[in-house]
């Protein structure tokens, strides 16, 4: 049986989706069966970054309601034989999905994929509680400043509510990526340091992302930036795909030095 991860954020705009599908390959590269699938109903947007826009005929609405089977549905990646993608209806709005409709189609893909990874949509509403209703661990991806974190927070804290294992009285496993960052401004004190974002939301370090603008490019031309060997955004996607994987890697410092604002409002989060 697969593990389900929902990549989640609280906020959007700090690149959930991007670590989604760059993850997705990145596991599929490593020699597992990965699917990820976008949540984002009404709004998807992981297909473009994937480069497989063109290519969707049937979406996950419409699997959940039996007009199509996950054969029909489910898109290879040209990237990874390992990797495929199960889109969002573009029609619908999130009001359609239903707690038991995710759940079979949880369970189904669990029998056929490693990984399975569901991005969900931005904010804290009913998308995004159906999209952790049923993960076994969650990814938090913030950016190195304060909304970001205290949306994050938001976030984790519903993830410890609501979900299926919890109320089960089992615990889900949570992991954190701090994306864009820019060692200068952590530097200058203008982005927190990590060791203070670990401090705030008590939860694992997976991976830190430096800014790269390849990122945006790759993602415009439907060619995910961990394609990119000499991209060090690409680089270090690899590597947090690897430790998903089981690899042992270390943790590689892209920052220089101690904020200083992690006083200012460390506050906020008591």
């Amino acid at each position: 049986m697969g593990i389900v991860i929902a990549v989640i954020s609280g906020k959007g705009g700090v690149g959930k989706t991007t670590a989604t599908a760059n993850l997705g390959l990145g596991i599929g590269l490593n020699n597992k069966k990965c699917v990820v699938v976008d949540f984002d109903i009404g709004q998807r947007n992981l297909d473009m970054i994937l480069g497989l826009e063109n290519r969707v005929v049937y979406d996950m609405v419409q699997v959940m309601d039996g007009e199509a089977n996950l054969k029909q549905a489910l898109i290879k990646s040209k990237a990874s034989e390992n990797l495929f993608f199960l889109a969002a209806s573009q029609s619908k709005d999130k009001s359609v999905l239903e707690s038991s409709k995710v759940e079979k189609l949880v369970v189904e893909l669990k029998e056929d994929f490693d990984f399975i990874i569901l991005d969900s949509p931005a904010g804290i509403e009913s998308g995004f509680e159906h999209t952790i209703e049923f993960a076994d661990a969650a990814i938090v991806v913030v950016n190195p400043e304060v909304s970001s974190i205290r949306d994050a927070d938001r976030a984790i804290g519903i993830l410890d509510s609501k979900s299926h294992k919890v109320k089960q009285g089992e615990e889900v496993a949570k992991y954190l990526i701090i994306n864009r960052i820019v060692a200068d401004m952590v530097e200058s004190g203008e982005m927190l340091k990590s060791e203070d974002i670990l401090d705030i939301l008590d939860i694992k370090l997976l991976g830190k992302i430096p800014e790269d603008k390849g990122v945006i490019d790759a993602s415009n031309q439907g060619k995910p930036v961990i394609l990119d060997k000499k991209s060090i955004a690409g680089q270090a996607y690899m590597r947090i795909a690897g430790r998903l994987c089981g690899k042992q890697i270390d943790m590689k410092d892209i920052e220089m030095c101690d904020s200083g604002i992690f006083k200012k409002i460390v506050g906020m989060f008591r």
